[in-house]
C-alpha cells in the first residue's frame, strides 16, 4: 500500500530537525510523473519554516492578480468586479471594446484593488505568450485565469455550416483557450492557481442551431478535465461554469438578430426555474470556483442554468 501512496502523492525529506533554523537547509523531493517516474530535486532553502506551498490558495494571496479574458463581454465584466470584491488585482482582457474595458478597470479601482486592461486576440498565440510572460513581472503571481470568451455567432443547422463558419468559431474560442492555457500553465504552478473556462448547458442538452456554440465549448471543456487531471499535481485546479441563457451579451445580440419568440418561449419553457439568468449570479459562481473555498474541486462543470439541462 505504501508503495502506492508514493506514486501519487508528492514526498518531502527536510534535513534533521535540528537543522531547519540555520542558515540555510536542503530539501529534498521526490515526485512521481504521470508514467510513475520518479524524479529527485534538491533545493536550497532560506532559514525558518518551509512554506506549505500546497496551502496557497488565489484568494489568500492580497498581492494575486487573475487575469479575465473577454473581461470587456457582459459574463466576463460581471467577473471581473466580483473578483476584485474578493480581493483580487484584475487584468482585463478585450479585443475590439476597450471603453468596456476602461469601464472594468475604474470599478475594480473602486473596489480598492489594482486593474488594467489589455488588448488582446487569443488567436494568435504570440499575443498571449506576451502577456502571459508580463503578468508576473508588471502586475503580479498569477493567482487566476478566467476564460470568458464568446465568439459572435450565427445559428444556422448543421447541415448548413459553411467550412469558412466553422474554421472560424474553433480559431476564435477552442485554439484560443489552447493558447491562453498553454501560456498561463507556469504561472499558475506558481502560484497553485485556479483556471475557470465559461461553456455552455448546451453540452448537456443540445439545442439545435447551436453548434458554432457548444462545438467550441465542448474542446474547452475536454481540455479543462485534461488540466485538472495532469496539472493537480502542482496544486493547480481547474473547471468550468456552464451557462443557459444569460441576459447579457450575446444573448442580447442574438435576441435583436436571430431570435424569434417561438425560441425564448421554448427556451423559457425549458428552464425550470421560468427565467433567464444574470451576468452576476454567472460570476458569483466564477469567483467561487477561484476561491480558496473551491479548494479540493477540480475538473467539475458547475451548471449555471435554471436548470435547462435536466
Amino acid at each position: 500500500m505504501l508503495h502506492l501512496l508514493r506514486k501519487r502523492l508528492p514526498l518531502f525529506l527536510p534535513r534533521p530537525e535540528g537543522l531547519h533554523h540555520r542558515a540555510l537547509y536542503t530539501r529534498t523531493r521526490f515526485t512521481f510523473d504521470l508514467r510513475g517516474v520518479r524524479q529527485r530535486s534538491d533545493e536550497r532553502v532560506g532559514s525558518g519554516p518551509r512554506k506549505n506551498v500546497g496551502a496557497m490558495r488565489p484568494a489568500e494571496q492580497t498581492s494575486a492578480v487573475a487575469v479575465v479574458v473577454g473581461g470587456s463581454g457582459g459574463v466576463g465584466a460581471a467577473a471581473v468586479q466580483a473578483l476584485a470584491r474578493a480581493g483580487l488585482d484584475v487584468v482585463v482582457t478585450y479585443r475590439n471594446q476597450a471603453e468596456r474595458a476602461q469601464e472594468g478597470v475604474n470599478a475594480i479601482v473602486a473596489a480598492g484593488r489594482r486593474g488594467w486592461s489589455v488588448q488582446l486576440d487569443v488567436s494568435q498565440p504570440s499575443e498571449v505568450q506576451a502577456l502571459f510572460e508580463e503578468v508576473p513581472q508588471r502586475y503580479g503571481p498569477l493567482g487566476a485565469v478566467v476564460y470568458a470568451v464568446g465568439a459572435s455567432i450565427e445559428q444556422p443547422l448543421i447541415g448548413e455550416v459553411t467550412s469558412s463558419q466553422w474554421t472560424s468559431v474553433m480559431d476564435a474560442d477552442a485554439n484560443g483557450f489552447f493558447h491562453v492555457v498553454s501560456s498561463a500553465l507556469p504561472g499558475l504552478r506558481e502560484t497553485c492557481g485556479a483556471l475557470v473556462a465559461v461553456t455552455s448547458a448546451g453540452l448537456f442538452r443540445y439545442p439545435p442551431g447551436d453548434i458554432l456554440s457548444v462545438a467550441p465549448k465542448a474542446s474547452i471543456e475536454a481540455l479543462v478535465r485534461g488540466v485538472a487531471r495532469e496539472e493537480g499535481r502542482f496544486g493547480v485546479r481547474a473547471n468550468c461554469v456552464a451557462l443557459g441563457v444569460i441576459e447579457t451579451g450575446m444573448f442580447l445580440r442574438l435576441q435583436e438578430r436571430v431570435l424569434n419568440d417561438a425560441w425564448l418561449e421554448a427556451a423559457r419553457r425549458n428552464t425550470p426555474l421560468g427565467r433567464w439568468g444574470s451576468a452576476e449570479e454567472v460570476a458569483d459562481a466564477v469567483t467561487f470556483l477561484v476561491s480558496k473555498k473551491a479548494a479540493f474541486i477540480t475538473g467539475q462543470t458547475l451548471r449555471v442554468d435554471g436548470g435547462y439541462s435536466i
